[in-house]
């Protein structure tokens, strides 16, 4: 399995690029977030999913193994193929993917071409509990005390998710009560 690949970029298109590594060019199917950053003729770091199939043996590429491997848990779920979950990823950040199956908030992905109201719900329903499991700042935003009534306090307000996220993330950990770690975000971002 490859699961890793550095070398120089050769082409891209809309859907994938080429990394030339070790005098042979690996197709990489990729969502938008890495085509986007990715310059042909410079080096590239791509983290990678070997996706074989009867009739296929496909690379599909990420900028980090967060992405990976939410990419990886979205393809347990049946009706989710590997173009569908790439989908899945350039619609929004792993953390804010991984917040709205938390909340059960399969609107988001019924954005993508081929995910319907039916396996939109499935995925949230089979992938809630596996989130936790995945790591990072939406793992302990969920788990900390509060923490997604926290998060809805200042969505309710008008702020975005990710700015609620990162107003709450610069809160000290010795504020431990809700309501005044609210209060401080709000401070936080007052000041920006």
């Amino acid at each position: 399995m490859i699961s890793f690949l550095r070398g120089r970029a050769i082409a891209k298109t809309l859907n994938y690029v080429v990394l030339e590594t070790g005098d042979i060019g690996y197709r990489i199917y990729a969502g938008e977030n890495l085509l986007n950053d990715l310059k042909v003729g410079a080096e590239a770091e791509v983290y990678t999913h070997h996706h074989v199939r009867e009739e296929a043996d496909d690379l599909y590429g990420f900028k980090t193994a967060e992405d990976l491997e939410l990419f990886e848990l979205l393809l347990t779920v049946s009706g989710v193929g590997p173009k569908s979950a790439l989908g899945v990823l350039s619609l929004a950040t792993a953390d804010d993917i991984k917040e709205a199956i938390a909340r059960d908030d399969a609107g988001l992905l019924t954005k993508v071409a081929g995910i319907g109201k039916k396996t939109a719900e499935r995925v949230v329903l089979e992938l809630k509990n596996k989130i936790v499991r995945i790591g990072g700042a939406v793992t302990a935003t969920l788990t900390g005390p509060g923490g997604s009534d926290e998060l809805e306090a200042l969505m309710s307000l008008g702020y975005s998710l990710s700015e609620a996220r990162s107003a709450l993330n610069a809160v000290g950990s010795d504020v431990k009560d809700s309501g005044e770690r609210v209060k401080e975000a709000l401070k936080k971002m007052a000041r920006r």
